[in-house]
């Protein structure tokens, strides 16, 4: 069974670090481009970040930028999102989203992703 699972959320306080993980089951990565979603209470979904992981090709958007870090493991089935510098405005459920083939750009369109996890809940107050 394909799956996708997220782990990693907390409660933190602002400045404070998190490391999200995505992992596979049932499959593989090295074929994929994921992507992280969020949906913060009251607001849409937004794409946040993605890689393609074969060309290692990624893109981050411009409130996470320089925060935010993906990386994967060498068995590429697990995909991390690394989250420096919390502050309360990151406060969402995040979650991961694969696609078979390459799309990672600034168009995070929720219909291109086949799998998605059930998402973890980051909270971001002191």
């Amino acid at each position: 069974q394909v799956q996708l699972v997220e782990s990693g959320g907390a409660l933190v306080q602002p400045g404070d670090s998190l490391r999200l993980s995505c992992a596979a089951s049932g499959f593989t990565l090295e074929h994929y481009s994921i992507a992280w979603f969020r949906q913060a209470p009251g607001k849409e979904r937004e794409g946040i970040s993605c890689i393609h992981l074969a060309s290692r090709h990624t893109h981050y958007i411009d409130s996470v930028k320089g925060r935010f870090t993906l990386s994967d493991d060498d068995d590429k089935k697990i995909v991390y999102l690394r989250m420096n510098d919390l502050k309360p405005e990151d406060t969402a459920v995040y979650s991961c989203a694969a696609h078979l083939g390459a799309h990672c750009s600034s168009n995070y369109h929720p219909r291109a992703y086949e799998h998605w996890g059930q998402g973890t809940q980051v909270t971001v107050s002191s």
